[in-house]
């Protein structure tokens, strides 16, 4: 049997623009939502629709509390995330699709 596994993210729309955090169980999936708009929101309005960083979890809860560390957080501790594991600002959804 599969274990599942819990992605929290973080998404931008430019380097060094807006930063949106999420959790999820389908990263590929939820990207190409944000990606193709299907929900309105923050993400839309702000037209955040790039992987800039993202975390593997096996288990929900422990998911639940780093994406709520990361919100809680500095926008400084997001940039040092995404800067330190894609300095290039590389759209990692784009990696995953290939």
């Amino acid at each position: 049997m599969k274990t599942k596994q819990y992605y929290v993210y973080i998404l931008f729309n430019k380097k060094n623009g807006t930063l949106y955090v999420g959790v999820t169980n389908d990263i590929v999936k939820r990207v190409w939502q944000h990606k193709n708009k299907i929900f309105e929101g923050f993400t839309q309005k702000y037209n955040i629709d790039k992987l800039g960083y993202f975390e593997v979890f096996g288990d929900i809860n422990a998911a639940i509390r780093r994406e709520k560390q990361l919100k809680g957080g500095n926008r400084k501790t997001k940039l040092a995330l995404i800067e330190s594991n894609n300095p290039n600002w590389n759209d990692l959804y784009l990696d995953m699709v290939d």
